[in-house]
């Protein structure tokens, strides 16, 4: 569908157009007539699919009417909690980009940076509030911030933010706000703990379920690398030499891995950058600004590090380790191919990995392409030849069982 198809004000699909989308997702063809007609919505798609702008884009269009307030006098209408000051900030530079043409003001705060600056903006007054969980009631605890004008509340990347232990903290600051409000509910996948949340929070809701299979399989060409571990980085660096070219994530399991590999591939003379939980929050922003400026062309990153992290043309994935929660791999691939454009993944499965795969392609529904044709693969143990038995076929032995009974022994 084409976002002109969408019944959204003018100035946002003028500010659309200037971003240059032209087509919408399904998730956000399926989202944003919902949260239209103020809907509670909850969403089951995977990241990739575009579902920053499902929320954005309704949002900033219900709230066209209230923009013209007085700075000062601006209350938070609109409360997007997510789990990660990555994504706040990626939030937020979608937001402001598509109500570039409307007087509404955004701002976003979370851990990590000075409080004072963000009391700073709150105070002259907004309309839209991008927060992480653990700042946002901080700030309310000092009252800096005041949530009971919320009409539309967010929970962004839900079921992350269960496995960063935010849950309680998110019921917390859903008792904050009106009772009555619009809800939306976006989260990779629907655990258990999700889905009683979302019954305890979002009353009403339809839902909406993207299939990893419908979004996966369009537009991101997968290939699969069968090889032995300790040839992992030789495959790397082959591939990177001879196959894959522009912005490329590796993905790694453990943060040594990711600093492993960058030292070898800084060696081998690429531009490279990383993430992971160790590094601090101003060295994780700059190696996110680096890679998006393509100072760095290589971003090595462990999952949780790179989870909601929206950097657009990523031409390929590589699957350095493969993961061992199938949805996870349907994430990371999303990192390509986002937003209708196409993109390549490649993953690297040691023989200690094969079930991984296995339940991979129960989640896709689908086989992923195995390219045979390289220089590592797993040689096959040759078949020794069997020594010709000495042995005569029908004698067990030499000596039948009564001459052994006969036989005196010493002991």
């Amino acid at each position: 569908m084409q976002f002109t198809e969408l019944p959204l004000n003018k100035s946002i699909l003028k500010a659309i157009a200037e971003e240059r989308f032209h087509r919408s997702t399904l998730v956000q063809e399926k989202a944003i007539p919902l949260i239209l007609e103020k809907k509670n919505i909850i969403v089951a798609a995977q990241t990739g699919t575009g579902k920053t702008a499902a929320f954005a884009l309704p949002i900033i269009h219900l709230l066209f009417d209230k923009q013209d307030t007085e700075k000062r006098e601006k209350t938070i209408k609109a409360l997007v909690i997510t789990p990660t000051r990555e994504l706040a900030i990626q939030i937020l530079e979608n937001i402001k980009s598509y109500a570039k043409y409307s007087n509404l003001r955004a701002t976003a705060v979370f851990g990590g940076v000075s409080l004072e600056p963000q009391k700073e903006v709150l105070a002259k007054g907004v309309d839209i509030l991008v927060a992480t969980p653990g700042r946002l009631i901080d700030l309310h605890l000092q009252g800096n911030i005041n949530l009971n004008a919320v009409e539309i509340f967010v929970l962004d990347e839900a079921d992350l933010m269960l496995d960063m232990g935010f849950i309680n903290d998110v019921k917390k600051i859903e008792q904050l706000t009106p009772k009555k409000k619009q809800t939306l509910l976006f989260s990779a996948t629907i655990p258990d703990k999700i889905d009683e949340l979302a019954k305890s929070v979002v009353k009403n809701a339809v839902r909406v379920e993207i299939n990893p299979e419908e979004t996966t399989a369009k537009n991101i060409g997968q290939l699969l690398y069968y090889l032995p571990k300790k040839n992992k980085t030789d495959l790397c660096l082959h591939l990177l030499q001879n196959t894959i070219n522009g912005k490329i994530i590796i993905f790694r399991r453990t943060k040594f891995g990711v600093d492993k590999l960058e030292q070898t591939l800084l060696k081998n003379g690429y531009k490279v950058t990383s993430i992971h939980g160790d590094k601090n929050q101003n060295i994780r922003n700059k190696a996110i600004e680096d890679f998006k400026n393509k100072k760095a062309t290589i971003l090595i990153a462990t999952d949780v590090a790179a989870r909601g992290i929206d950097i657009t043309n990523i031409d390929a994935v590589i699957n350095f380790d493969i993961p061992n929660i199938p949805e996870t791999y349907v994430h990371r691939i999303g990192r390509t191919g986002r937003a209708g454009k196409s993109g390549i993944a490649f993953s690297f499965c040691s023989p200690d990995e094969n079930n991984y795969i296995k339940d991979i392609e129960i989640l896709l529904q689908k086989s992923i392409r195995v390219i045979d044709d390289h220089p590592y693969p797993i040689n096959k143990p040759k078949h020794k030849k069997k020594q010709p038995n000495t042995i005569s076929k029908h004698k067990k032995s030499r000596k039948s069982a009564a001459s052994k009974k006969k036989k005196k022994r010493w002991y």
